[in-house]
């Protein structure tokens, strides 16, 4: 709503729901209509059993029977005399405005206004006939609005009624005593600040002391010297308007105190049921305030053990003894911290993970005045966090115990189907031979010992060898060279970790005791390589190169180590090579294979 320009915003609610005026404002109002009541008339047809003035909000009870439409109202009327106040504090040239704020307020307590301009009510008691004449004449053309009573009753009635700015009382009226008449009013809250001049054609001193003892704000001697009477009723007015002001003000204040009191009730009820914890602290380390989330948090019965056992907030919190240096030396350089993460310690001494929002609240001047931050246990999501990252590395672990390296990535990286051809690769079997009856002389745990340690060795081996262990089935260890690792003198590699396969499992012989010999056989060719299963992944290879590779492994002798012909004609002469001479392969035919005998130097 615009008041003549001036923006007025009523949706400003005080916090809270109003259910009635507060009592600085029922003051005001009832004021502001006894004033008024000459030229208001009731807008709403309803009977009062009471007198709607002196019961305000009673009167609103009947008049808005709505409850949030009475709420709504309320606010309104509470906003509009704050206005009120203020223009009338500001003087007369906010009169318009005044006059219109009036008639909004008139409207809302069921009235409707006559337009009225005035600068003020005066009061005139007297039973003099001309000195009436000359006050009413001399204050109309003042502008000022006058009123007259010769009685001493119907002028106290007068008074309850009208509430004037100002009033002249003669000493003496058709014989009462005007002192008294002065007492009745002084006595009544609603009149009692309006300023009385006593005028008298008595000049001793008594009758001023007397005056001014009932309540008088100044005494006028007849006969009247008119320039003097206005100047000193605009000078009583002046300090009534200063009174008023001070009133306003004390109102305002007690408004203010009572919002102010709702906002930090609703405030203190935000914090103390956040789940976050909620606090302030100096700059050196020492809390100003903290919440009952906080005090759980860090493992206290209250805020007020943990204000009285936590006197330094770097030394006694944080694991790390120079993390609250860290955080302040940041906060100082961007003036906020967002979910910083820390390891504190707790009353009892466990360790939990926390994380902070932390903000420095700053004066006019950008100086730091204290921090303010919020808490909040991420202790079980660091717990999943960690036990995520461990299951994480053992998958990849295990992918990386099954597959090639790189095959591993790839199925990691891209949940695709695996399948290769390679031209030119060599596939390396070997097993043990005479396992079957290794196993029945030794015992289970001392036959795994064995196999677990000869295949470590050969893993060892394959891993330096640059080649790919492909996979063990029982007591069979099959080995690849080019198919996915970088090696291009795959054949000489194979070779070679044959050799050094069948030293291994002779060194071990001589230490255990136990016969432990090698069938290996190698084949060179083309192969197909690819990881098969959804739930049960394997890697493995397929291909004549994979047969031969086996029969060359399953044809040849203890300690012997078997080539096929691709094989031997792609060591070329690195290597002792013996023809075994022509032999028959299941599956193949008729080929001339070779014996592995050493490296050539």
């Amino acid at each position: 709503m615009v008041y003549s320009g001036q923006e007025f915003d009523l949706s400003a609610n005080l916090s809270g729901e109003l259910t009635q005026l507060s009592p600085p404002t029922v003051y005001y109002l009832r004021k502001l209509l006894r004033h008024n009541l000459d030229r208001l008339e009731p807008v709403a047809s309803l009977d009062y059993a009471f007198d709607p003035v002196s019961n305000l909000n009673a009167a609103l009870d009947e008049l808005y029977p709505d409850t949030r439409l009475r709420a709504n109202n309320l606010h309104k009327l509470e906003r509009l005399a704050l206005y009120h106040q203020t223009l009338t504090a500001q003087g007369s040239r906010h009169s318009q405005q005044v006059i219109d704020t009036e008639a909004q307020v008139f409207n809302l307590l069921g009235y409707n206004p006559h337009q009225l301009n005035t600068i003020g009510t005066v009061l005139i008691i007297d039973d003099t006939p001309e000195d009436i004449s000359l006050l009413t004449r001399s204050f109309t053309q003042q502008t000022y609005r006058v009123l007259k009573s010769h009685d001493a009753n119907a002028a106290f009635e007068l008074v309850q009624q009208e509430l004037p700015d100002l009033i002249f009382l003669d000493v003496l009226i058709a014989g009462v005593n005007g002192y008294e008449l002065c007492q009745r009013i002084k006595s009544d809250p609603d009149t009692d600040d309006i300023p009385i001049i006593f005028t008298s054609s008595l000049n001793d001193a008594q009758s001023k002391v007397d005056a001014f003892a009932a309540g008088g704000a100044d005494f006028i001697i007849k006969p009247f010297q008119i320039e003097e009477v206005i100047v000193r009723a605009q000078h009583q007015l002046k300090l009534r308007d200063l009174q008023s002001r001070l009133g306003e003000q004390n109102m305002r204040l007690q408004l203010q105190i009572q919002e102010n009191q709702a906002l930090e009730g609703r405030y203190k009820s935000i914090i103390e049921s956040s789940i976050d914890g909620i606090f302030q602290s100096t700059l050196d380390g020492q809390y100003i305030s903290v919440n009952p989330s906080l005090a759980k948090i860090y493992g206290y019965d209250s805020p007020e053990d943990l204000m009285e056992h936590m006197t330094n907030i770097g030394e006694q919190l944080y694991v790390h003894p120079t993390r609250r240096d860290g955080l302040t030396a940041y906060l100082k350089q961007h003036g906020k911290i967002v979910g910083a993460e820390s390891r504190i310690y707790r009353k009892d001494g466990s360790k939990v993970w926390i994380s902070e929002n932390v903000r420095a609240v700053q004066d006019s001047r950008n100086n730091t005045l204290y921090y303010e931050g919020t808490v909040r246990d991420v202790t079980s999501r660091r717990r999943m966090e960690s036990a995520l990252r461990h299951q994480r590395q053992e998958t990849e672990r295990l992918l990386s115990s099954l597959l090639p390296p790189s095959v591993a990535d790839r199925l990691r990286d891209r949940r695709e189907m695996i399948a290769d051809r390679v031209e030119n690769a060599t596939v390396l079997v070997a097993d043990i031979h005479g396992f079957t009856q290794l196993s029945r002389q030794l015992e289970p745990s001392a036959l795994l010992e064995l196999v677990a340690r000869l295949f470590s060795s050969f893993d060892n081996l394959v891993e330096t060898a640059n080649l790919e262990k492909v996979k063990t089935v029982r007591d069979v260890y099959i080995v690849a060279g080019g198919v996915h690792s970088d090696t291009p003198d795959h054949a000489i590699a194979c070779a070679q970790l044959a050799l050094d396969m069948q030293a291994t499992a002779a060194a071990m012989q001589q230490e255990l005791g136990h016969p432990l010999q090698l069938r290996i056989g190698i084949s060179s060719g083309p192969v197909i390589a690819g990881v098969i299963g959804l739930k049960k992944i394997t890697y493995d290879l397929w291909g004549d190169c994979v047969n031969l590779a086996s029969r060359m492994q399953a044809s040849s002798l203890p300690g012997r180590i078997q080539l096929s012909p691709t094989t031997a004609t792609q060591l070329g002469d690195q290597f002792g090579l013996e023809m075994r001479g022509a032999t028959e392969v299941l599956g193949i035919g008729e080929i001339e294979p070779y014996w592995l005998l050493d490296r050539q130097h």
